[in-house]
């Protein structure tokens, strides 16, 4: 699969309530079962962050990652999102990065951001102009959610 991850799942990987997972889900970017899609928008983001979580990213194989930049369009769509009540302003970049793993095709956007992104009535919103608009329903889980380990119960 073909996994947008945003900066929360990946500053996953050090928070106690999430590492387990995020983790889990980096072993299988780093072993090819799955591969990252990695925007501009989270590079940026991650930028911003801790040394440890900016170099994460770094452990996974470059075959492993799909690099996406920021296009008019995503911006557009993000912005629709915005407009029409599924996110506010303050929200830009979280309804940017759901745009930009609508358009590059992800199977499926992971996150730990509930208020914003991994939120049913949010996710139903996105999915509903997507549609209206000619694309394709986005996906949007948890890595718990998405991980093939066989341990994934725990």
């Amino acid at each position: 699969m073909k996994i947008y991850a945003d900066t929360s799942a990946i500053g996953g990987c050090f928070d106690d309530e999430f590492q387990q997972w995020s983790n889990e889900l980096f072993d299988e970017f780093k072993s090819g079962t799955e591969t990252l899609m990695l925007s501009d928008l989270t590079i940026q983001e991650l930028e911003l962050g801790r040394e440890e979580v900016r170099n994460k990213v770094k452990e996974i194989p470059k075959i492993n990652i799909i690099h996406i930049s920021i296009t008019d369009e995503a911006i557009r769509l993000g912005e629709t999102y915005i407009v029409e009540g599924a996110l506010t302003n303050k929200s830009y970049n979280d309804a940017l990065h759901i745009a930009l793993a609508t358009i590059f095709n992800a199977d499926v956007l992971t996150s730990w951001n509930f208020r914003h992104i991994v939120n049913l009535n949010r996710i139903r919103l996105y999915n509903s102009i997507n549609l209206r608009l000619g694309y394709r329903i986005i996906e949007i889980r948890t890595p718990r959610e998405i991980l093939k380990s066989k341990d994934n119960e725990k």
